[in-house]
């Protein structure tokens, strides 16, 4: 398994100093920057385009995540690499052709992942796996920040990390909804290596702190993981 990384969620932060919000959470220990886009058709939330990304680039010394919650995506795709997008996940829902999709977002030279919903059944990995640089599992169904975890999620972690092994490439398991300090070392030990987190980050002010409890405990479960892998060996 790869490394394991932080992605505070812009979703959560303060609007009206975007900027400063991304300088402060990179400062303050964030792997990457994730970035929601809705569009109130796919979801029923209005957020951020193109320009808002192509604003904050300048900040961003990490990668930028964009989560499209978008429905037609293909259009948004070349527009969303020009503005600085180092990863483009979306959702196969929102695409006619997944594959086309894929290669699309590979075409600008981004990486490309494809998010799961709670209810998505797995088998759209079947054929497309190995095109993949990310797996996002959505742990609360999209649309709104601040939601509640969904426990279910945890055995589909671990179903989606079992694939990723036997696969054999570099994928990341990205886990976005509801993560926070009480759930990370769960989320982390059932197999996720990218952990997005909005409020758990964003609320209180102190995101160094925020960041590094999350860390803490996220590497606290996987550590047990591996420690019950290796006496079952």
């Amino acid at each position: 398994m790869s490394g394991l990384r932080i992605a505070p969620s812009l979703l959560s932060a303060d609007f009206a100093r975007l900027g400063e919000e991304v300088t402060a959470v990179i400062e303050a220990g964030a792997d990457l920057i994730h970035f929601d886009v809705m569009d109130n058709h796919y979801v029923p939330n209005l957020t951020v385009g193109p320009l808002v990304c192509q604003a904050i680039k300048p900040h961003a010394t990490v990668p930028i995540d964009v989560h499209l919650m978008v429905k037609p995506v293909d259009a948004l795709i070349p527009m969303f690499a020009n503005a600085g997008a180092s990863i483009i996940s979306f959702h196969p829902e929102a695409s006619e052709h997944i594959d086309r999709t894929l290669q699309l977002i590979r075409s600008h030279g981004v990486k490309a992942g494809l998010v799961l919903n709670p209810a998505t059944p797995l088998n759209v990995l079947d054929h497309v796996l190995e095109q993949l640089d990310l797996v996002l599992l959505m742990s609360v169904n999209p649309g709104f920040g601040g939601q509640r975890f969904i426990e279910s999620a945890l055995p589909k972690i671990e179903a989606v990390r079992r694939r990723i092994d036997a696969c054999g490439r570099d994928i990341w398991l990205e886990v976005d909804g509801g993560v926070n300090a009480d759930n990370a070392d769960r989320v982390a030990a059932a197999g996720a290596d990218t952990l997005v987190a909005g409020s758990a980050v964003f609320t209180g002010g102190r995101y160094a702190d925020s960041i590094r409890t999350l860390r803490e405990r996220a590497l606290a479960g996987r550590a047990q993981t591996l420690a019950h892998e290796s006496s079952h060996a």
